[in-house]
C-alpha cells in the first residue's frame, strides 16, 4: 500500500447558520465549496486536471446541498469536466470520513492526487430539513430501538457521569479562550481564506459565532436547551423521550439536563478541503507534503446514549497505528456537546493541555459535513506552529458511530 501524504489544507470562516443573519447565509453552499477548492489551487499551486477524485461530506443532502454537491462545486468552480466527485454522509463525521474516503484511493495505488472535505450550509439547508427524523421513519425499527435526539443523549452522558452543569460551562468557557487566543495570535492563518460574495465583496473573514466576552455568570444564566424536548410525550405508551432514555438506562433516576446553547457546539456554515497524494506526485510536481495519514478507524456503540463512540473509535485508531494514549501530542476531539470530550479526556487519560488546543466546536461552530475537515486542517497547521509530531482527530456521530484519524507532521 502507498503512503497517504498530506498536502495542504483550507477552510472558510464560520458564518452563523440563520436565514438571513449569518454573513455566509446569502452563497449558496455550491459555490461555497466551490471557493474553498479554487483557494486550494490558489495556495498549492496544483493544476486540478491532476486530481483523480473530490470526495465530499455533507449531511443534509436535500434541496441546495442535494443532487451531489462535490460534482456541481466542482463545475461551479470551473474545474475540467474530467474531475468527478462524491457526497458522503455520516453525520457529523462526515467530513473526515470524505478525508479518509479519498485517502484510501491514494493508499491502494489507483489515484495519486485525491480531494477529501466537507460543506454545510445550516442556514439554508437546516437541521432535519431532510424529514427523516433521528431513524428514518422506520416504524419496525422504532419497535427494536428507539433513539433519542443528540441533546438528550449528551445529558444521559453527563448525568451517568456526573458531569456537572458547572464542569460543562466551565469546559465551555475554556473553548471561548482557546478560540479567542489562537485568532489573536493568528493561528488560523496558513488555512483559513476570506469567503466572497458574488460582486467580489468579502462577505466573511472571521469565525462568526465566536463569543470572546463569555463569562461563567452569561454561561450559568441560559436555560438548559433539551430539558423541554425531554419531557414531550412521544413514546407508544405515552412516555417522554426521557422516559424512552431511561428504559435503556434504569441505572439513572433522572436525565439532569445541563446543556444550553453556550456549552454545545454552534450552528454555522462552512467548508473545509484537504489535498491528498502520493510521495512520488509530490516529488513529480516539487510540492512537499506537510503531514502523513497514519491511521484512520470507526466504531460503533450503543445508539441512544450515541455520542460515546470517539472512545472506542480512538482506541482502534491508536491500536492500528501500534500507539499509545501519550503518543499523540494533540487531540482534536469534536466539542458536540461538552460532555462529549469530557468523557473521551476520562475515558483515555488525556491530558486535557493536549485537547483542542485553539478552542472547538462551542466557540468556533460545528458546520456537521464539514468539521471534520476543519479539524484536521486545524491540526496540521498546529503540529506545525507548535513544533510537533502527532495528532489525533475524532468525532462523535449520530445513531451511535464514532470515527478517528491519526496523522504526523513530515
Amino acid at each position: 500500500m502507498k503512503d497517504v501524504y498530506i498536502y495542504d489544507a483550507v477552510r472558510t470562516p464560520r458564518g452563523r447558520g440563520k436565514a438571513g443573519k449569518g454573513a455566509l447565509s446569502g452563497i449558496h453552499p455550491q459555490e461555497l465549496l466551490a471557493q474553498t477548492l479554487n483557494r486550494m489551487v490558489e495556495k498549492s499551486g496544483f493544476d486540478p486536471k491532476h486530481v483523480d477524485d473530490v470526495v465530499i461530506g455533507c449531511v443534509g443532502q436535500v434541496n441546495d446541498q442535494g443532487a451531489c454537491i462535490a460534482r456541481n462545486a466542482i463545475l461551479a468552480a470551473g474545474w475540467p469536466y474530467e474531475v468527478t466527485g462524491c457526497t458522503v454522509n455520516r453525520f457529523c463525521g462526515s467530513g473526515l470520513q470524505a478525508i479518509n474516503f479519498a485517502a484510501f484511493g491514494v493508499q491502494s495505488g489507483d489515484q495519486m492526487l485525491t480531494v477529501g472535505g466537507g460543506v454545510e450550509s445550516m442556514s439554508r439547508v437546516p437541521l432535519g430539513a431532510d424529514g427523516a427524523g433521528i431513524d428514518g421513519n422506520n416504524l419496525e425499527l422504532r419497535k427494536k430501538i428507539v433513539q433519542v435526539p443528540q441533546g438528550i443523549s449528551g445529558d444521559l452522558i453527563a448525568t451517568r457521569e456526573g458531569f456537572t452543569r458547572e464542569n460543562v460551562d466551565a469546559f465551555a468557557l475554556e473553548s471561548q479562550r482557546r478560540a479567542a487566543l489562537a485568532w489573536e495570535e493568528k493561528r488560523f492563518d496558513k488555512s483559513l481564506f476570506a469567503v466572497k460574495n458574488a460582486d467580489g465583496e468579502v462577505a466573511l473573514d472571521h469565525d462568526e459565532h465566536m463569543r470572546p466576552s463569555t463569562t461563567m455568570e452569561s454561561l450559568a444564566s441560559l436555560k438548559p436547551a433539551f430539558e423541554g424536548m425531554g419531557a414531550m410525550a412521544v413514546g407508544p405508551n405515552g412516555e417522554t423521550l426521557d422516559e424512552l432514555a431511561l428504559k435503556v438506562y434504569p441505572d439513572v433516576k433522572k436525565i439532569e439536563h445541563v446543556h444550553t446553547a453556550g456549552n454545545s457546539s454552534g450552528i454555522v456554515d462552512g467548508a473545509a478541503v484537504v489535498l491528498l497524494g502520493t510521495e512520488e506526485w509530490g516529488k513529480a510536481h516539487g510540492v512537499k507534503p506537510r503531514a502523513r495519514l497514519r491511521t484512520t478507524a470507526t466504531a460503533g456503540d450503543e445508539p441512544v446514549i450515541m455520542l460515546t463512540a470517539p472512545t472506542p473509535a480512538s482506541r482502534k485508531a491508536l491500536a492500528n497505528a501500534k500507539m499509545e494514549v501519550g503518543d499523540i501530542d494533540l487531540w482534536e476531539i469534536n466539542e458536540a456537546f461538552a460532555t462529549v470530550p469530557l468523557q473521551t479526556i476520562r475515558n483515555l487519560e488525556i491530558d486535557p493541555e493536549r485537547v483542542n488546543v485553539n478552542g472547538g466546536a462551542i466557540a468556533l461552530g460545528h458546520p456537521l459535513g464539514a468539521t471534520g475537515a476543519c479539524l484536521l486542517g486545524t491540526a496540521v497547521d498546529e503540529l506545525e506552529r507548535a513544533d510537533k509530531n502527532t495528532a489525533l482527530i475524532t468525532l462523535c456521530i449520530g445513531g451511535g458511530m464514532g470515527i478517528a484519524t491519526i496523522i504526523e507532521r513530515v
